[in-house]
């Protein structure tokens, strides 16, 4: 019998010797040699539905500094786009999605899982050329936060226009939630059928909403998702992340039915062990600014992270992506400290 690897232990609830490690958005733009191969697509959906070029750009992180983890190199967005809404990366903008606020908008949707295809190939292909003890990570917006970009049309920090309409149109809002509720769930199959030994659900906006929202909006959708998934793939460990939960965590950690819980960078690790049911692993939480500015501060936060976790459950990550001018240098620093250490 093959040997687990070391990130599916951890997330399955076992103590592991040395604490296993991945960054999110460590296959991206703070690597020259991504951005050479960005440089070779006609734009950045280009990039993520050619497989060969998606597969190496998500094996580049762990050629360097030999992470535990590949996280699938994809986007968010593209569930909008199964669905049939028009979504376009403009050069120094970021994303444009058409909007997407009506009855008739929402009931016209058409989830088309073909579309996703390629990403499905760049799993195969991934999961194919891992490193030795390497694990493969899939992923996918959460609803909520997908529903943002959906709502406003573009990116952006507050995202007021998705908050006064889910305040005002909450059986519109329900009905938005539960489209990209079930793209999510058939498309996180397919990822795992192709080959993600792991998920995790990004919902990088959970922090915006108030107290009442948080529950309808971030967890009752996480729910659904984990439920469907542990059904269909039951021995598939499942990552929850919704960043900037505060005080919603622990209700999350409790209720959403996850393996583990991320925990951002503006919430204390401490708080996080205390949010997590005793069978979940936690993962965090190195703030992304940290690391970019200040190389002997961020393997001084490391160390403290890493005592922290003391005998649970756990895995080392940043507290949210890494910043594209993070330095190399002290990406690797960090991570040949993460891979040092002995609990």
């Amino acid at each position: 019998m093959a040997e687990q690897k070391l990130l599916i232990q951890a997330l399955q609830g076992q103590q592991t010797e040395r604490v296993p490690f991945w960054f999110m958005r460590q296959a991206g733009r703070f690597l020259p040699e991504y951005r050479e191969v960005r440089a070779s697509t006609k734009g950045f959906l280009d990039l993520c539905f050619t497989p060969e070029k998606a597969a190496q750009v998500t094996l580049q992180p762990l050629e360097r500094f030999g992470m535990d983890a590949a996280i699938l190199f994809s986007d968010i967005l593209v569930i909008p786009y199964a669905l049939g809404v028009d979504v376009k990366f403009a050069e120094g903008e970021g994303p444009l999605v058409e909007v997407t606020n009506t009855d008739a908008r929402i009931e016209a949707f058409a989830y088309e899982r073909n579309k996703l295809a390629p990403i499905g190939e760049t799993v195969k292909l991934v999961k194919a050329r891992l490193p030795h003890g390497a694990a493969l990570i899939g992923f996918a917006g959460a609803p909520w936060t997908v529903a943002c970009y959906m709502l406003q049309g573009r990116g952006g920090k507050e995202f007021a226009v998705a908050r006064e309409f889910a305040y005002a149109h909450p059986q519109r809002m329900q009905k938005l939630i539960d489209a990209i509720t079930d793209a999510t769930i058939d498309y996180l199959q397919m990822q795992i059928d192709a080959g993600a030994e792991a998920i995790q659900l990004f919902d990088s906006w959970a922090g915006l909403l108030a107290p009442e929202q948080f529950a309808p909006w971030v967890t009752t959708p996480a729910i659904k998702i984990f439920k469907a998934l542990k059904k269909s793939h039951p021995h598939v460990p499942l990552i929850g992340f919704a960043k900037g939960a505060g005080l919603n965590l622990a209700a999350f950690a409790r209720d959403s039915g996850v393996d583990a819980i991320g925990i951002d960078q503006h919430t204390t690790m401490e708080y996080g062990i205390h949010c997590a049911q005793p069978h979940q692993a936690v993962q965090g939480n190195l703030d992304p600014l940290l690391l970019a500015s200040d190389k002997a501060g961020a393997l001084k936060q490391t160390e403290k992270i890493l005592k922290t976790f003391g005998k649970r459950p756990a895995i080392f990550n940043v507290g949210h992506g890494f910043v594209p001018h993070t330095p190399v240098e002290n990406v690797a620093a960090v991570s040949e400290f993460v891979k040092a250490w002995r609990r």
